[in-house]
């Protein structure tokens, strides 16, 4: 599929009452304050939250942000995380179903692999949000919530493309890609954002990939995926990488890594061979703003973050499902984007933005995303 689209502190229970009002008939732009749903506490407002794993600091937060979102609001919340494991995550879904939820919020470990436990959700009414990630070959999910996923590849591109200076390097750069999971639907867009501005200039031999691992075609993505978004394989990949083609005193000197997971095993690898901070350490992407990846910015041993606020998503999410309970029209901005195989699903994109070592405080911490002390600050 070769798509070139448009892709923690809680709140307390008093902005949750003031965030419910009248729903707004135009949509609002991507990123902005979500619309309100009335003032009332919801009523038989029952909501299975399906997260894939705790391994991921963003996942933890997600799940018990909105959980909490939906309780202060009245709601009964069913909340299961599924240790990364497809068949799990099924399970729990059917139990969610069985126990009366008809709300499912679902972050899919594998996009095509729900069809048959969301068609019994569709036998008994329930709605499906895909929370972040899309779930593919199904008619029955309703609605997707999520970052413009596009756009944070492109924003990693950029960044690479003008630190590095492309349109002026004289000599070649050496430069490794990698990709996030391959069951992981948002992981092509990722990828697909990046590489469609820096393959130009892997063809002109700007940038040089020794290794060979580099995509002829955005739809090629996966041969340099990493299941499960690991950092230990992500380690091990680069190891491989270093010690196989990186001999006699070549170096790498860029690096793509689609989320900071991947950067974290990047980072251990080269410093394991030697790398140095302020000598030949590579510029190295990253997204999702994780705590230890922004220790690492401020160190100097990551370059950026693409920054998704997810207090924003959690926000969305739980406007839409005022919106579902109370059979008010869902608020939607894109609903062309986002073809699941069997339809195009009614979609909220948020904006991503760039976080680097100047703009750690004034972005994630006067914010409020993370604590100073999180980060050693």
């Amino acid at each position: 599929m070769s798509q070139k689209t448009r892709f923690v502190a809680l709140v307390a229970a008093s902005a949750l009452a003031l965030s419910m009002g009248a729903c707004t008939s135009t949509p609002a732009a991507p990123g902005s304050a979500p619309a309100s749903s009335g003032s009332a506490a919801l009523k038989d407002c029952n909501v299975g939250i399906a997260m894939p794993t705790r391994s991921l600091e963003r996942w933890i937060n997600d799940g018990e942000q909105l959980q909490k979102k939906l309780k202060d609001a009245g709601c009964t919340v069913d909340l299961q995380y599924a240790d990364n494991k497809v068949d799990q995550q099924i399970s729990q879904i059917q139990n969610q179903i069985a126990g009366g939820s008809k709300i499912l919020v679902i972050a899919a470990i594998d996009g095509t692999a729900l069809g048959p436990v969301l068609q019994e959700a569709a036998k008994q009414s329930a709605k499906v949000i895909a929370y972040d990630r899309l779930i593919n070959g199904t008619p029955n999910v309703d609605y997707y919530a999520t970052f413009d996923n596009y756009k944070v590849g492109q924003l990693q591109g950029n960044f690479l493309k003008d630190q590095l200076k492309l349109d002026s390097a004289k000599d070649p750069i050496n430069f490794e890609p990698f990709a996030g999971s391959p069951d992981d639907n948002n992981a092509k867009f990722f990828f697909s954002g990046a590489w469609d501005v820096l393959l130009p200039y892997v063809q002109k031999g700007t940038l040089k990939v020794i290794s060979g691992k580099s995509p002829k075609s955005n739809d090629e993505w996966a041969s340099i995926g990493i299941q499960s978004w690991l950092s230990d394989k992500s380690q091990a990949e680069m190891d491989n990488r270093l010690s196989s083609f990186y001999t006699g005193g070549k170096k790498v000197q860029a690096v793509l890594s689609p989320n900071d997971s991947l950067a974290i095993g990047i980072e251990a690898s080269l410093k394991a061979a030697g790398y140095k901070v302020g000598t030949d350490w590579p510029l190295i992407t990253g997204q999702d703003g994780d705590k230890a990846n922004v220790k690492a910015i401020l160190a100097g041993e990551q370059s950026m973050t693409v920054w998704k606020d997810t207090r924003k998503l959690g926000e969305r999410v739980f406007t839409m499902i005022q919106q579902i309970s109370k059979g008010e029209k869902v608020e939607v901005n894109d609903e062309k984007s986002y073809n699941n195989g069997v339809k195009v699903v009614p979609s909220y994109l948020l904006e991503p933005e760039v976080v680097v070592k100047d703009t750690v405080q004034s972005k994630l911490i006067d914010s409020g995303f993370l604590k100073a002390s999180d980060v050693g600050l």
